[in-house]
């Protein structure tokens, strides 16, 4: 008996004990090929030995030193590379452990930031639904996914949710996808009036759509709008790139592709790349300099903010992706990716939608294409593909509750930025076989 306490318990799981590239392998020499990047967390693959050294060499000069008494040559490097390759005015990096963290972080920074300006009614946040944005209490509060929600409801931060921008579920017929953008945009500009501009302090999103609704990219313009309202009333900006950003989708952050700048950019998972727990909360010139100019100081803080070792890590991964023009082949073999995602399930019955940016895809599985109609969720769909598929040595990153929280299934694709054309064969065709075995065994032809 394991006395790990897992998430998921009463599951044996099988033991990992080496990677190598975009494959990893367990003790019993079993070969799995990475597909997903564990989630989208891997963007170099396993036993890169350039990142390695870097760590180790770290390890070597300084392992660790608390940010409250130093600063460290790995962190400000990191710091620096960051702004210099953010478009816009990022101005200021503040290092966190993971996701979640740099998202909670970017809550109470906003919070803070009105305080510092005088707003002190501003205290209300605007999210959108179907959206993760990680699982301590703040991210919880104001992700908008109602099965991770639901036990923790009586603890959460009342927040607001929106639609998101979902164009295969809910734009209308009649709609170009401009004209769906400026729709679902206008939402928030309704709900921020509802509230009271002078009570709300933020919108948060993903810029691409994560892991409760399975990629779902956002439609020209959609951006363009939401920074339009914000500058309008005075909200903050705040985007979640914690698993689209630092190159998953073909540009280093998200945000790029869609024209605008946000307030505070949140990131994580691709940063340190797996070899090392680290994310960030980037802020704007212009939030940075409130807090300089004011209190000067942001009253939050970790243990491991800023770690030397993590930062040294993360740093190498940034100059590898930089130095060896990794951008360009996330785009290429992300066409390539989709490509064959569509050559595979395109005139699949059950295959509803296949969409994504660079190697950030997914298809959503439904059963009836005509209508968009979800299976019901007794099947488990998502969890079945899962289990066939790392039993046929694939690892990819299925989920349910697509469509509202509870119905719905979908197949997440974040495979390594270093895959090769073969490998993306041998990932589309046991993803199908894996797809297929699941509709078999729920009794669908």
């Amino acid at each position: 008996m394991t006395h790990v306490f897992h998430r998921q318990l009463g599951k044996e799981l099988p033991l990992a004990v080496a990677g190598e590239g975009v494959y990893l392998f367990d003790d019993s020499g079993k070969k799995y090929l990475d597909a997903s990047g564990g989630a989208a967390v891997s963007c170099l693959g396993h036993g890169d030995p350039d990142i390695i050294a870097a760590i180790k060499a770290q390890l070597d000069t300084l392992a660790f030193a608390h940010t409250g008494f130093f600063t460290s040559e790995p962190t400000e490097a990191l710091a620096d590379l960051l702004v210099e390759e953010a478009p816009g005015d990022i101005s200021a990096v503040y290092f966190v452990s993971g996701g979640s963290e740099a998202v909670e972080a970017a809550l109470k920074m906003t919070r803070q930031y009105h305080l510092e300006r005088g707003d002190e009614k501003r205290t209300r946040f605007i999210a959108r639904r179907q959206s993760y944005h990680g699982n301590t209490v703040g991210a919880l509060s104001v992700g908008g996914n109602v099965w991770r929600r639901e036990p923790f409801n009586g603890m959460l931060i009342e927040t607001t949710h929106i639609a998101p921008c979902f164009a295969y579920r809910e734009r209308r017929d009649h709609e170009s996808e401009e004209e769906y953008g400026q729709r679902v945009a206008n939402e928030l500009e309704t709900e921020i009036r509802r509230l009271g501009p002078e009570n709300v302090a933020a919108f948060i999103a993903e810029t691409v759509g994560g892991a409760t609704a399975g990629v779902i990219p956002p439609v020209k313009g959609y951006f363009k709008r939401i920074r339009e309202i914000c500058n309008e009333y005075g909200v903050l900006m705040i985007l979640d790139e914690v698993m689209s950003g630092m190159g998953r989708t073909g540009t280093l952050f998200a945000y790029e592709q869609d024209d605008i700048v946000p307030d505070i950019v949140c990131i994580a998972k691709g940063l340190g790349a797996g070899y090392q727990s680290i994310g960030a909360t980037l802020t704007s010139g212009t939030v940075y300099r409130v807090f300089r100019k004011g209190s000067g100081l942001f009253q939050h803080g970790h243990t491991y903010m800023g770690h030397p070792t993590a930062c040294a890590g993360a740093l190498a991964v940034q100059r590898k992706i930089r130095d060896g023009n990794l951008m360009g082949q996330v785009r290429q073999r992300g066409e390539e990716l989709a490509q064959r995602l569509h050559e595979r399930f395109g005139n699949h019955s059950h295959i509803g939608d296949i969409r994504g940016r660079g190697l950030f895809q997914a298809i959503e599985i439904v059963e009836e294409r005509s209508t968009k109609k979800p299976f019901d969720p007794k099947h488990k769909l998502y969890a079945s593909i899962k289990s066939l598929a790392m039993d046929n040595g694939l690892i990819c990153y299925p989920s349910g509750g697509t469509v509202d929280g509870v119905s719905g299934d979908h197949v997440l694709l974040a495979p390594p930025f270093i895959v090769s054309p073969d490998q993306l064969d041998e990932m589309v065709e046991k993803l199908g076989v894996a797809v297929d075995s699941a509709l078999g065994e729920a009794g669908v032809t």
